[in-house]
């Protein structure tokens, strides 16, 4: 079977909730003075959730050996579900939506044809990164949560996924990211105890708040 016969075949998620994603572009074409600020955002922000993972390790430094296998493990947990969802992508095969709505408006460029659109990417590290983080800190797990519903908002405002993609996503990552974070985490915990005590341990490792202030 040739690359354009396979794109033929490929799943059409207009049928899904294209009206959704066309009432979403409509907003961005009449917003131009969000679109580059945006277009910019949806690739940018996940930076974000790579600090918020820093942040998590920085803090469990001060905290229990279980915690910080969480925070070690936590970008491992990402990794899982972004390749899980790289499957389910090839698996779906749902064509982009530049290719199934090319009338509607569209901020991002539209990629090659076996660029599939179902689930997200960058959705996909967004909600991972809540559910790896909610075992290690629910603080820093909320605040990914609320970036990762803009990042999931600026995929459709650009043009690249359906809403379905979006929560599609999410709906993979955080059970994937949640049992990997927690398997990980106990699984780790025996080496980072032991890497604690070693040339690792004033990365792995900090003194409580307040220890120097106390003595």
């Amino acid at each position: 079977m040739t690359v354009h016969s396979a794109v033929q075949l490929a799943f059409d998620g207009s049928t899904v909730d294209g009206s959704m994603f066309t009432t979403v572009t409509d907003f961005a074409r009449d917003t131009p003075w969000l679109n580059t600020p945006i277009e910019l955002w949806t690739n940018a922000g996940l930076g974000v959730f790579a600090v918020l993972m820093l942040m998590g390790w920085w803090n469990a430094r001060r905290r229990d050996t279980r915690s910080m296998s969480l925070a070690l493990t936590a970008p491992v947990a990402v990794v899982a579900a972004f390749a899980v969802a790289e499957v389910a992508k090839k698996l779906v095969a749902e064509v982009r939506p530049c290719y199934s709505l090319p009338h509607d408006y569209f901020v991002d460029v539209c990629p090659a044809r076996t660029d599939y659109a179902f689930p997200s990417g960058h959705s996909t590290t967004a909600f991972a990164t809540v559910a790896a983080l909610w075992l290690l800190d629910r603080r820093l797990s909320a605040f990914a949560a609320v970036f990762a519903l803009l990042e999931g908002f600026t995929r459709i405002y650009v043009g690249a996924h359906y809403p379905h993609d979006v929560i599609g996503a999410a709906l993979l990552a955080l059970p994937v990211a949640y049992l990997a974070s927690l398997l990980m985490g106990r699984l780790a915990t025996p080496l980072v105890a032991h890497l604690r005590t070693g040339v690792l341990h004033p990365l792995l490792t900090a003194a409580p708040a307040g220890t120097h202030a106390a003595r």
